[in-house]
């Protein structure tokens, strides 16, 4: 079962990515080292396979 916007935001959140704003649907994140994120869609709405796997890129090089 795929994982809802939300959690995704949560996950970025924690790792220390501040919600930046943006237009409609989308959130654009950045971490104090300069990696930037953007997640579109509903919070409520099923996150795409592209975006968990970004989402997890990103977290992961914002540990090294």
């Amino acid at each position: 079962m795929p994982r809802k916007v939300r959690q995704l935001i949560a996950d970025l959140e924690q790792a220390g990515f501040v919600n930046r704003g943006g237009r409609g649907s989308h959130r654009n994140f950045e971490h104090p080292k300069g990696m930037r994120v953007t997640i579109s869609g509903q919070p409520g709405h099923d996150a795409h396979h592209y975006q968990e796997r970004e989402v997890r890129r990103r977290i992961t090089e914002s540990k090294t």
